[in-house]
């Protein structure tokens, strides 16, 4: 206990002196830019950001994440955005990876990714919880997200619609690689991402609040074959696209609202998959450098 509260005052002390220290900084509104390449929300500036980075939505869940790595560092705490960054050790390899907290819904995800790419992230995973849309899919397990539908209204700002919000094909791939190493139960498949947790995912909301039109919505999901409820991986997908970086979600299954359950289960094997996949897709794109291409595939190497 009394680690946990050292650890805790000494968030909160650095946070009061970097906030003291821009009290008074003036900038440009069109883009604000304080004192040199520190970003505005997330606080973190040139060098403190990799290009792999895990987007998981609770400040505490990077500090799980980072417990993974061989080297980490503590970055910046600014409100929902807490960020790590470190190495991982791998086939030779030393792996740059980040952290950053984005809280929850898709506008704070977007400014992270914002703010994140302009320090040279180029490779996100969603690393976050969901609510089950089938039967058989159980609270601990993990689905690999392929692709959202976006009914949160955030990436609309970005792009018309009927642009898909699709996972990155490397990503998702690596992934299912890594739940098959790691022995982890996994599903793969679309979500939908709402706008709220309450209303928008079918829940009554205060003093038991609804509209007819959320009457069928988890039965015309279940129909059109989506596993999951979920809240950013519509936004982190198509910003992702629009900008040219990557972007995949892996969740994990705390509730399921066919059974009415719901169990906070699953984060530690979300976390150790999304750190899995990071070691398999720099080994990749390590591969893809010494061959000179694009895209990985399968056969990549073996050609030779």
């Amino acid at each position: 206990m009394l680690k946990i509260f050292i650890i805790a005052f000494i968030f909160l002390f650095i946070n009061f002196k970097i906030n003291k220290a821009f009290a008074d900084w003036h900038s440009a509104a069109e883009h604000p830019a304080m004192q040199g390449d520190m970003q505005y929300h997330i606080r973190c500036k040139l060098g403190d950001i990799n290009k792999y980075v895990l987007l998981p939505g609770d400040p505490a869940r990077t500090d799980i994440i980072a417990q993974d790595w061989d080297e980490s560092r503590f970055i910046a705490f600014n409100r929902e955005h807490k960020s790590w960054s470190g190495i991982i050790n791998y086939n030779n390899l030393k792996i740059p990876v980040s952290a950053c907290s984005t809280g929850m819904g898709g506008p704070a995800a977007s400014i992270a990714m914002e703010e994140l790419a302009e320090l040279g992230a180029d490779t996100f995973i969603r690393v976050g919880s969901c609510g089950a849309l089938n039967e058989n899919i159980n609270c601990g397990d993990l689905i690999i997200c392929t692709g959202a539908m976006r009914q949160d209204k955030t990436a609309d700002e970005f792009i018309d619609n009927s642009y898909p919000a699709m996972a990155h094909y490397e990503i998702t791939e690596a992934l299912i690689e890594a739940c098959e190493r790691l022995k982890l139960a996994y599903h793969v498949g679309v979500s939908c991402t709402a706008g709220t947790f309450y209303i928008g995912q079918a829940r009554p909301g205060f003093k038991n609040f609804w509209q007819s039109k959320y009457d069928k919505k988890i039965k015309d999901l279940q129909a059109a074959k989506v596993l999951c409820f979920e809240m950013e991986a519509a936004t982190v997908f198509t910003v992702a696209s629009v900008y040219g970086l990557r972007a995949g979600a892996v969740f994990a299954v705390v509730a399921n609202r066919v059974n009415d359950q719901f169990v906070y289960t699953g984060i530690d094997h979300s976390v150790k998959a999304a750190n899995e996949a990071l070691k398999i897709l720099a080994e990749r794109d390590e591969l893809k450098r010494a061959h000179n291409k694009q895209f990985w595939y399968s056969g990549l190497g073996r050609e030779d």
